[in-house]
């Protein structure tokens, strides 16, 4: 049971590279909150353990009424599907894992970047919205679909990996394995690779060939979809200057109907946002 001071909710957002997290009263107000890395090479087991090592360090003692989880991946019984970036997150069964931690606590789990849109739509650059398209610029590439009021999740809850997007047309019939998919090149982990290995002057024409393949696509999502707005986040949102101009002469030039093209009014921590949100309304339905 929480203690004297209160009941309180904890959400918690795995990322590639580092896990956030926030211990919140039961409205969302949040309290405390800490970042730890996440050490992909240490394996996934050890990611967690952490994390849930700093979740104790913010709780002080009290046990959260609720707790709201997202995640890069799609997190599943058994597993988290889609999950590169972290060796063995895959084969790690998340929920499972959480509900033992955390035994009185009512859990929820989501995808990093529908938890993301989820929030940027509640209480960010896509509310009011219809439909709104989130575009996450982080350590990988993805986009969510906000339709009606909600993300639109598909069957396998899978919508909106791009980064898995074919680039060419001779990557048809490819297996993944014999072709480079879409996040390979355009991701933040892509443009990390590259600057380790390119001089300024070859890093400048990366950029460049990344922000125009990046504007290719959401050309063709935005002829597709018909959005109203898209919003980027994630990490590459500190370069949004160089970001907007190309990306909006792209859709200017090609769609039909352009959409609205601004950054996330939370860029960096949506997705951890999009968590509280789910821990406060698991808190309060009691599910």
């Amino acid at each position: 049971m929480p203690s004297a001071q209160g009941p309180v909710v904890l959400a918690l957002d795995f990322g590639g590279t580092k896990t956030a997290l926030t211990v919140a009263d039961p409205h969302g107000t949040r309290l405390r909150d800490r970042t730890v890395q996440t050490a992909a090479g240490q394996g996934a087991r050890a990611g967690l353990e952490r994390a849930v090592a700093a979740a104790r360090t913010l709780l002080d003692g009290r046990e959260p009424l609720a707790v709201g989880v997202s995640t890069i991946g799609i997190p599943g019984a058994d597993g988290v599907a889609l999950a590169p970036n972290i060796p063995g997150w895959g084969e790690l069964a998340l929920g499972r894992e959480l509900a033992l931690e955390f035994p009185g606590s009512a859990l929820r789990l989501t995808t990093d970047v529908k938890a993301a849109a989820r929030y940027e739509h509640a209480a960010g650059a896509l509310k009011g919205c219809d439909p709104g398209l989130y575009v996450n610029l982080g350590t990988g590439l993805a986009v969510a679909l906000v339709v009606g009021g909600a993300v639109v999740a598909g069957r396998n809850g899978a919508s909106g990996e791009i980064g898995y997007s074919l680039r060419a047309r001779a990557d048809v019939g490819r297996m993944a394995a014999d072709r480079i998919p879409l996040e390979d090149v355009v991701s933040g982990r892509a443009l990390s690779r590259a600057a380790r290995s390119a001089g300024s002057r070859q890093l400048a024409d990366h950029i460049g060939e990344f922000i125009d393949e990046l504007a290719f696509h959401l050309v063709n999502l935005s002829i597709a979809l018909d959005p109203q707005r898209i919003v980027v986040g994630g990490g590459m949102v500190r370069s949004w200057g160089a970001l907007h101009d190309r990306l909006r002469t792209a859709l200017d030039a090609a769609v039909p109907y352009p959409p609205e093209l601004e950054a996330a009014a939370h860029p960096y921590d949506a997705p951890l946002l999009g968590a509280l949100a789910l821990a406060v309304e698991a808190a309060r339905t009691g599910t």
